[in-house]
């Protein structure tokens, strides 16, 4: 039973890693800023988005700061329709 809770865990804190990732890639920003942003280096900083680094809920707060998003963002993402180009 513990198994199978980490598990599901894991899989929610990998989910959450990538959508930092997702949402740091769509302003555009490297993880070299937000790394600065938060005085850790770019290193620690790619730990997190690779889910190596379980983070604080203040440092969930700061990501969703610097990338402005409502930090409900992150753990329940929206998904979003793809904006059709018209040709």
């Amino acid at each position: 039973m513990n198994v199978v809770m980490n598990d599901g865990l894991n899989v929610k804190i990998k989910a959450i890693a990538a959508n930092i990732r997702s949402k740091r890639e769509y302003r555009n920003y490297t993880q070299e800023y937000l790394a600065a942003k938060l005085n850790i280096s770019q290193n620690a900083y790619s730990k997190i988005e690779l889910g190596y680094t379980k983070i604080t809920v203040e440092r969930l707060f700061q990501i969703a700061a610097i990338l402005e998003f409502d930090i409900n963002e992150f753990i329940n993402p929206v998904e979003r329709a793809p904006i059709s180009k018209a040709g």
